[in-house]
């Protein structure tokens, strides 16, 4: 089979690029690309399985996280078309179980409806991936929540609840279970013959690649997780299929509108941009316009990229937590796009002079928001909410995270503060932590949540102060650690073989300075009211 210089010159480009993860005993990653609907690449690097020496090929299947969404919204976009859904609809329509929350479907398929995530008020309760759980368990979850994180609408904040929600609502309107719907509907029609969604976490997946973490210094390990995944993260596929679907965008085959509607723009209330749309989200490279999604669970990671302009997909499918398919699909699509004229030069690289002078930890008290500024492994790192990720620069003097998954925009403020721009028009000072309040021992007590359902036991451990966590299904475990930040607030350390994720507590007290609750914001959580109960 011929293939142009072009081709064969990518190809060892990309081999470079992935040489470390070639290396015997090594997982790695499938990676794909297409333009024109002509497949350039689809090749392996590194195994599937370590522990059988099977290498990845283009046949070997990943479960594919949040690329998933894409598909079960286009499933209820059949449906709405169909006259059996609105999307100005409130979910609450469908699944009389939640509570009659001021949210739309489509508010939800936007992440902007402000319900919290599922997996994150799980956690608040001491209940991690690695713990088993049932589907009623999740769906639970988000039945008891009676909380908003902020007026729907006004605000983009990634949960995974707004797509759980979705598959549900698919369910009941067809009365078929999810999986079936989307094979029925998107994967037999298109031929994606490697893709399933299977929600049951021990079904057999035939050429399914083993997730692992770590790395080739610190070693490899599996990736343990035992949630059953719906709409918002359940399907495997491959790479191959991934590619189908891409082509799907350009030559519609289900629907001519389709891949439109899942591009539409809708700005948040205010007008500022949501560069989420409907399962999928806008970004840019190199003043290219850049529309896909990403893939995060235990041991797997995925990048399903394209750049519409120059008809290019790049996909590329890891069963490696440490391996970051965004910044190598970044990567790799540049590659390709080489020579472009249209492809605007590199925004010069941020050097360790301007991160080295602000790095240390950040506070604003109002959001709160807390996080953590370095200069590591060569690049501007912040952490928050224990999550890294790195910065790159943008125009107007800001630095900003390179995943569309984080709003976070910085540049050096007035007066020795930080200007962060957390989206919505939302522009604050962050000053700089210097040395921390004490955690009050007043502080002492339980503290009870209902909308997850979450009981902490705050006690003291000798010098220091812990919570013993526990919730709907699960009590005992490490105890969290609590950190004084300032005198109204505390931060607070979840431990996690995964994520070792961190929440702020605002305090709240009453007249006498009693203290009568915590209120709690995470990642995906924002101002969730724990009272002190007796």
């Amino acid at each position: 089979m011929s293939q142009s210089i072009d081709t064969i010159a990518l190809e060892r480009r990309v081999d470079a690029l992935f040489s470390r993860y070639t290396k015997p005993g090594s997982p790695g990653a499938i990676v794909a690309v297409m333009r024109g609907g002509e497949v350039g690449l689809c090749k392996g690097y590194g195994l599937a399985s370590i522990e059988l020496g099977v290498p990845i090929a283009p046949t070997t299947r990943f479960r594919i996280a949040s690329v998933s969404k894409q598909f079960t919204v286009t499933a209820a976009l059949m449906l709405a078309a169909e006259g059996k859904l609105k999307l100005s609809d409130p979910p609450h329509k469908y699944l009389k179980e939640l509570a009659p929350l001021s949210v739309t479907i489509d508010q939800m398929i936007r992440n902007s409806s402000g319900l919290p995530d599922f997996l994150e008020l799980m956690r608040l309760g001491g209940h991690g991936l690695d713990r088993p759980a049932r589907t009623i368990d999740l769906f639970e979850a988000t039945t008891r929540n009676r909380h908003l994180n902020f007026t729907p609408g006004s605000r983009f904040l990634y949960s995974n609840t707004n797509f759980l929600l979705l598959g549900r609502i698919i369910e009941r309107l067809t009365k078929q279970r999810l999986g079936d719907v989307l094979a029925e509907r998107i994967f037999k029609p298109l031929g994606m013959s490697s893709t399933m969604l299977v929600a049951e976490i021990d079904t057999i997946i035939p050429n399914l690649a083993t997730g692992y973490l770590g790395d080739d210094t610190a070693g490899f390990r599996r990736a343990a997780h035992a949630y059953p995944q719906g709409g918002e993260g359940g399907l495997t596929s491959t790479a191959e299929d991934l590619l189908i679907w891409s082509r799907h965008f350009d030559a519609p085959v289900l629907g001519k509108t389709l891949p439109a509607q899942l591009a539409a723009a809708q700005p948040l209330t205010g007008g500022h941009a949501n560069g989420y749309r409907r399962g999928v989200g806008v970004g840019s490279l190199r003043g290219l316009e850049t529309v896909g999604h990403g893939g995060l669970w235990p041991g797997y990671r995925t990048e399903f990229l394209r750049v519409p302009a120059a008809g290019l997909t790049v996909v590329i499918i890891a069963n490696l937590g440490s391996l970051d398919p965004w910044r190598m699909a970044q990567r790799v699509a540049t590659l390709a796009l080489e020579g472009t004229a249209r492809l605007k030069p590199a925004l010069a690289p941020i050097v360790e002079s301007e991160i080295k002078p602000l790095a240390g930890t950040w506070f604003n008290a109002k959001e709160p928001s807390l996080f953590d500024l370095a200069w590591r492994s060569g690049e501007g790192v912040v952490t928050q909410n224990g999550l890294p990720f790195a910065l790159g620069r943008r125009a107007g003097g800001w630095l900003g995270s390179e995943r569309g998954s984080f709003e976070f925009l910085m540049k050096p403020g007035r007066a020795g503060t930080l200007q962060v721009d957390l989206g919505a028009g939302r522009v604050l000072a962050f000053k700089k932590v210097g040395k921390r309040r004490a955690v009050p021992p007043a502080i002492v007590g339980a503290y009870h949540s209902a909308d997850s359902d979450a009981l902490w036991q705050v006690r003291r451990a000798g010098s220091s102060y812990v919570a013993d966590v526990s919730g709907p299904l699960i009590a005992g475990g490490a105890p969290w650690a609590l950190n004084g930040l300032d005198a109204d607030t505390i931060e607070i350390v979840s431990p996690g073989t995964w994520i070792a994720a961190t929440q702020l507590a605002r305090i709240e007290r009453d007249r006498t300075g009693k203290i009568t609750a915590l209120i709690v914001s995470t990642g995906r959580i924002k101002n969730m009211r724990f009272a002190r109960v007796e």
